[in-house]
């Protein structure tokens, strides 16, 4: 089976949406980005850290789904990375109610031995010099580097943040930070001036409204299914980014026609995702479900036209 190396949070989270609030609950991008990725034929790996806080059983059901935590380092005495938020009513927008970065703040992260040659590297949304620390370990360059990043990193670490985006294939941005990182509000213009940074693809998250990818002159978009209810969007974009990247990895092919399909299954777990309170949703997910649900989006997108 080929290698995913995930690099991301693991942590706590408490939200509160117009549905209800929580305690806190396991969450974090490198969480995320694992459960999604585990729907995938593939062997996979989370470089992070956690305080001893953490209950044994959230480790336990991370092994459970075959994710490697060798590379996750338990601080003794330690506390783990909290994240409080309140969503709006759009559930588009939020506030953000605490941030402890506790064992985060001083994280070194450390890539286990067998996964440092990796075909695929998953950099999820972490500080550009912990991203830039994992792609010196590696052996050898992987066949794909993943970025995941948002606009905080643009505005307080921007030189190392371009440095990073340099040396991977794929990034992951939203609109608004696709537009921050280009000076452009055309997306088709944005998309351009990042692939002139270093990545040969760009992938722009619209939310609600889908996702797109860029790889010089083509274009490919994916619909959001339409969904009754959202529940929480918390981990939503990770869940994709964990989806896209696992779906590459099984196939082992980095053609342009993998990435479209993988853009979908990233869309189609993502949809998943948002439908329960944090990983509430993606722990009880069965293959029948995926399947199923793959069938509406090609319902969604397919069509007939006559060309004259």
């Amino acid at each position: 089976m080929n290698k995913l190396l995930i690099v991301g949070t693991v942590a706590f989270d408490a939200i509160e949406t117009p549905f209800g609030k929580t305690d806190k609950i396991l969450g974090g991008a490198g969480t995320f980005i694992g459960l999604s990725a585990s729907h995938f034929n593939l062997k996979s790996a989370i470089v992070s850290v956690v305080g001893d806080d953490f209950p044994q059983e959230y480790l336990d059901l991370l092994t459970s789904r075959n994710i490697d935590i060798s590379g996750l380092e338990v601080v003794k005495g330690g506390k783990t990375f909290f994240w409080s938020g309140r969503y709006h009513n759009d559930m588009n927008s939020r506030d953000t109610l605490a941030t402890e970065l506790n064992v985060l703040a001083d994280f070194k992260p450390i890539v286990p031995e067998s996964f440092k040659e990796a075909d695929v590297v998953m950099l999820g949304n972490l500080h550009p010099i912990v991203q830039t620390g994992v792609l010196n370990q590696m052996k050898q360059k992987p066949k794909l580097v993943v970025l995941d990043t948002m606009n905080f990193w643009m505005d307080c670490a921007l030189s190392e943040l371009l440095d990073v985006i340099k040396r991977v294939d794929v990034i992951t941005i939203n609109d608004e930070e696709a537009r921050q990182l280009s000076g452009e509000y055309s997306l088709v213009k944005a998309a351009a001036k990042i692939h002139a940074l270093g990545p040969k693809y760009v992938v722009i998250k619209k939310g609600e409204h889908g996702a797109l990818i860029f790889h010089g002159e083509h274009i490919f978009f994916a619909p959001a299914l339409p969904l009754a209810d959202v529940f929480d969007p918390t981990g939503a974009g990770d869940t994709f980014a964990g989806g896209f990247a696992g779906f590459i990895t099984q196939q082992g092919d980095i053609s342009f026609e993998t990435m479209k399909t993988g853009i979908i299954q990233g869309s189609n777990l993502a949809s998943f995702c948002v439908e329960k309170f944090g990983t509430e949703r993606m722990l009880e997910l069965n293959k029948e479900e995926v399947s199923q649900r793959l069938k509406q989006f090609k319902a969604l997108t397919q069509f007939e036209i006559e060309l004259s």
